[in-house]
């Protein structure tokens, strides 16, 4: 059985609830992702921000620079355990219509799953 933490990321790229739009849109764009977990400063996953999330922002005329990411930012996240089957991780995704899932064990984020990191497992005969 094939199981999320055997596909995740693990290294997560995390963004803090108050780094501004502008930021984020940066941070985004250098690292080559269309999203981030949002942590508060204890290290907890309180959201998530998107490019999506970044756009809409653009578009009502936000402040880039006043503004932080919590105002914006997706606050109900779909998380999932490491010993999550992959197809059940996949399933939620499609049910859930979002790109990705944050790995959480005991309250800590320790990973990340995309639909790409599924396709992948599915290119090279992992599943």
């Amino acid at each position: 059985m094939i199981t999320v933490a055997d596909v995740m990321t693990r290294e997560v790229l995390v963004l803090h609830a108050e780094t501004s739009l502008r930021d984020a849109v940066v941070y985004l764009a250098n690292q080559h992702v269309s999203g981030a977990p949002v942590v508060d400063t204890r290290g907890h996953l309180t959201g998530a921000i998107t490019s999506s999330d970044l756009l809409q922002a653009e578009s009502e005329g936000m402040d880039l620079d006043a503004t932080p990411i919590e105002e914006v930012m997706t606050r109900r996240t779909l998380t999932v355990r490491p010993d999550t089957e992959l197809r059940e991780a996949a399933l939620a995704m499609e049910y859930g219509d979002v790109h990705r899932l944050f790995v959480e064990q005991d309250g800590a984020l320790v990973g990340v799953i995309s639909r790409s990191d599924v396709s992948r497992a599915l290119a090279t005969g992992r599943v």
